[in-house]
């Protein structure tokens, strides 16, 4: 039998005729499945995320999949994009700060780094009702009379922004107000308009034609981002994006789109308190380290700018297990006030809470207390607090943990002029922190007495006076001391 008359078996024909006309169609569709969680895919569900390692985050979504063969027009299209590309030296590119643009809001500036940046892509996350796009337009607010800014909202009417606008006062001519959820119509208008800056509120409500998917889907999130990005880099426009985070975590997130973006800022707090935090996440233009702290008022947003003073407010007098211990964010030191609640336990297992630091970290000084000071804690139920809301880890709190700890154990009282800090080791040790001159000078400026600090540390902050310098060793040093 020669080659030619072979017969195919009708399953396989079958399948050839199938691959045949998919080649001819060029496009079809398949199901993916994303983990809402980091955006990483699989072709199959899985209980489990292998990236994140998250449980319960995969999603089914149809993406348009197809054979497509290149032309001959767009591979020369590409070999001339090669040819005009052009290659620059890195000491032939001119780069200021001064090219960063102040948003009027002092702390916004600090956590971005100094303002600005002309063409950054910028990701303000957070819960629904925290403050997002209260401080978004309160940017739009402070520029609006210097470049023409565009607020997209896919969430609000023109009517009911210009209602929350009124509350914080008089907006120049300079804003101007789209409420489109269509990409496509969005990437002409910011073509068109050409504006100074572009606020996206939010972008869980973008969505793009192409992408078969319901806005908010993670593939929607990805396209609609990146589009943002383009304009921003092709265009030199600064952009920033709003999202939302929920805890059942059934709307793709910002943290799908943290590699994608230049910096994430995140707002932290209880949204029905009076305090917000922002925090650097992530800033290719700037340090991480820094925070800016607001309070929420009924014209919106107000810059606390003495941290300190505003977390010490309404600090019990002497009252045991409370201590004031000092943490750096950045370059800011931040006075905290740290709470302990040590009581004896009802139940066979002591309950052990941590509130605004590390859980396992309190476990761990508690465990060296009993080791190196012989306090049987055992048996006692023990309650950390940080004042004010606020979250801090930063190891220079451990001898303010500790501190706090002994004296709700023993039921005495520090003497409120009295600031500690220092991190401990396992041995009991206390040892030295970062920057321990901008930590007593605050404890100076708001007037307290005494500090105690790690020995190896005094003689860096010698030139300080008015207050007193005291160094420990050790954990015992320091009960003894107080």
């Amino acid at each position: 039998m020669n080659r030619g008359d072979f017969v195919y078996p009708p399953c396989f024909s079958a399948g050839t005729q199938r691959y045949e006309k998919g080649k001819r169609m060029g496009k079809g569709k398949k199901s993916v499945f994303f983990c809402q969680n980091c955006g990483h895919e699989e072709s199959k569900w899985l209980g489990q995320c292998p990236a994140c390692g998250e449980w319960n985050t995969f999603v089914e979504e149809k993406i348009e999949s197809g054979i497509s063969r290149g032309s001959n027009a767009s591979a020369r299209s590409v070999r001339e994009s090669i040819r005009e590309a052009k290659v620059v030296s890195l000491t032939e590119v001119a780069a200021d700060d001064d090219v960063r643009c102040k948003t009027g809001i002092g702390e916004l500036d600090r956590v971005l780094g100094g303002g600005i940046v002309p063409g950054s892509l910028v990701l303000v996350g957070g819960d629904p009702g925290i403050g997002k796009s209260t401080l978004l337009l309160q940017v739009c607010r402070e520029l609006a009379g210097q470049k023409k800014i565009l607020y997209i909202s896919g969430e609000e009417s023109q009517t009911q922004i210009k209602l929350r606008a009124n509350r914080m006062g008089d907006f120049a001519s300079g804003l101007l107000l789209l409420c489109e959820t269509n990409l496509e119509i969005i990437r002409g208008v910011i073509e068109k308009q050409r504006p100074g800056l572009v606020i996206i509120d939010s972008i869980q409500t973008m969505y793009s034609e192409d992408i078969s998917s319901t806005p908010g889907s993670v593939s929607q999130v990805r396209e609609s981002t990146n589009i943002f990005m383009q304009l921003a880099k092709g265009m030199c426009i600064p952009i920033f994006i709003v999202g939302h985070v929920t805890k059942e975590g059934t709307v793709a997130g910002p943290r799908v789109l943290e590699h994608m973006v230049d910096t994430v800022l995140y707002f932290e707090g209880d949204r029905h308190a009076s305090y917000r935090i922002l925090r650097a996440v992530k800033n290719r233009f700037g340090s991480t380290n820094e925070i800016g702290v607001f309070e929420m008022r009924q014209a919106g947003l107000v810059e606390v700018e003495n941290p300190s003073e505003y977390m010490l407010s309404g600090r019990p007098d002497n009252a045991s297990g409370s201590v004031v211990a000092c943490s750096m964010e950045g370059t800011r030191p931040i006075l905290i006030e740290i709470q302990a609640l040590v009581c004896r336990s009802n139940f066979g297992m002591p309950r052990r809470t941590a509130a605004g630091t590390d859980y396992n970290r309190v476990n761990l000084l508690m465990a060296v207390l009993e080791k190196r000071l012989g306090m049987a804690l055992g048996s006692s139920d023990a309650y950390v607090n940080i004042a004010g809301g606020i979250r801090m880890n930063e190891p220079a709190i451990d001898l303010g943990i500790v501190m706090a700890l002994v004296s709700s154990y023993r039921n005495r009282p520090i003497d409120e002029k009295t600031i500690v800090f220092g991190e401990v080791g396992l041995s009991g040790e206390v040892r030295a922190v970062n920057m321990p001159e901008q930590r007593v000078a605050e404890a100076k400026k708001l007037g307290f007495e005494t500090c105690i600090l790690p020995e190896v540390s005094v003689k860096m902050v010698k030139g300080i006076k008015g207050i007193k310098i005291v160094g420990v060793k050790t954990i015992s040093d320091a009960v003894n001391t107080i």
